[in-house]
């Protein structure tokens, strides 16, 4: 039996240079995502850095784990888009609790997925406009934020607006990083000419809280499900879709089951789900990561040694995102989402004959309705099939006719 060389031998420079990159593009673009979501389900400021915490630990740990199995860059990456759908939606009757029975039923749903593959060919089946359309509606309110918050402290929000502009002309995924810096400049600048002491009280590490989870019918629909389509449409589905386009064989059955119990594992605590990631994936996956696609693994290997060590600064940085005037935390996360917004759009209406249903899908999932205690995404994907099906049959009786 022939063994494996050691992986030591496989580390290469550029796939060292580019996971250190991806790790710094992929947390700097999102955690102020991770943070408003949490803050929306009603989170005490130490609720939110132990989901932080804890959702950086996850990520880290799958994004060590399935490259060193796989030998393959199998990035992960906490849920954006789930985590901007909790940040739109209405807080839960029963709070932060609530909410984390909720991710809780959520992380089952993908361990489930991992373990029955007819339910991810059932979410796979879902029409990709209607996906899209369910995405976009998630993501639109928190899009509005740099818009709302300009109108309110312009002082603030413009300095972060112009650093995210020099970047996206610069290269697009320097556009984050920029931002990010600038929203540190302009904090420390408000906070010490107002409060005179903006490092008091900061801490690295949180006081971890424990979260007794209420499980509820109304939060399964309203938040379990909706979380677990966003994450599979917006996040595993296409990050599956990147490692096949670069050539590497995915087996998705384990990839959605290691993932789905780290999930399982964090969201006790409050942390949003892990999956493969789309974004950091191409940065990974590609000829910049290394010439030789056998080694690229370690790229992924090395984000993930980064976000275990970053996890330890979550009581820093929620403590640091506390201290923001009102508005500039959710500005900073509707920039890091509008390329997500714009392409998601773009993909529900790229079918000229059925336009109705993404449109419709998109408008209540946007609309923040409540219906019978459920949210507008549950509603938004059920009313979407329903006109897409009644499209498609009557196009069909017209054409047989």
């Amino acid at each position: 039996m022939q063994n494996n060389p050691p992986m030591t031998k496989d580390l290469t420079l550029p796939a060292l240079y580019m996971g250190l990159l991806a790790a710094f593009v992929g947390y700097s673009a999102s955690f102020a995502i991770v943070l408003a979501g949490l803050s929306a389900m009603g989170a005490t400021d130490t609720q939110a850095a132990t989901g932080l915490f804890f959702a950086t630990i996850g990520m880290g740990i799958c994004s060590i784990w399935l490259p060193a199995v796989t030998r393959i860059p199998a990035a992960v990456a906490w849920s954006t888009p789930g985590a901007a759908f909790l940040a739109a939606s209405v807080m839960l009757p029963g709070g932060m609790a609530e909410a984390v029975g909720a991710l809780i039923l959520c992380a089952v749903l993908i361990c489930l997925t991992g373990f029955i593959p007819v339910l991810g060919r059932a979410v796979a089946s879902i029409p990709k406009p209607i996906a899209n359309g369910l995405l976009a509606g998630v993501l639109f309110k928190l899009c509005l934020a740099p818009a709302l918050a300009l109108g309110t402290i312009p002082a603030l929000v413009l300095p972060v607006l112009v650093a995210w502009l020099i970047g996206l002309t610069w290269n697009r995924l320097a556009a984050m990083p920029f931002a990010v810096v600038a929203f540190l400049v302009v904090l420390f600048f408000s906070v010490t000419t107002t409060d005179g002491a903006p490092n008091d009280g900061l801490q690295w590490l949180p006081q971890f809280t424990a979260i007794f989870p209420i499980f509820t019918l109304q939060a399964f629909i309203s938040v379990s499900i909706p979380l677990y389509l966003v994450t599979m449409a917006g996040q595993n589905i296409p990050g599956f879709a990147v490692l096949e386009l670069n050539n590497y064989p995915v087996d998705r059955q384990p990839l959605l089951r290691k993932t789905g119990l780290v999930s399982l594992a964090i969201a006790p605590f409050g942390a949003v789900p892990v999956n493969m990631s789309a974004i950091t994936a191409a940065m990974m996956a590609g000829e910049d990561a290394g010439h030789d696609p056998k080694t690229r693994y370690w790229a992924a290997i090395v984000s993930g040694i980064v976000y275990t060590l970053i996890a330890f600064a979550a009581g820093l940085i929620t403590s640091l995102a506390g201290l923001a005037p009102a508005g500039l935390i959710t500005a900073v996360a509707g920039l890091a989402l509008m390329p997500a917004l714009v392409s998601s759009i773009s993909a529900a209406f790229v079918d000229k004959d059925q336009l109705e249903a993404p449109a419709l899908t998109f408008l209540i999932a946007a609309s923040g309705m409540v219906l019978f205690e459920v949210g507008g995404a549950f509603w938004g994907v059920l009313v979407g099939l329903a006109v897409w099906q009644a499209k498609v049959r009557f196009n069909r009786k017209v054409t047989n006719s």
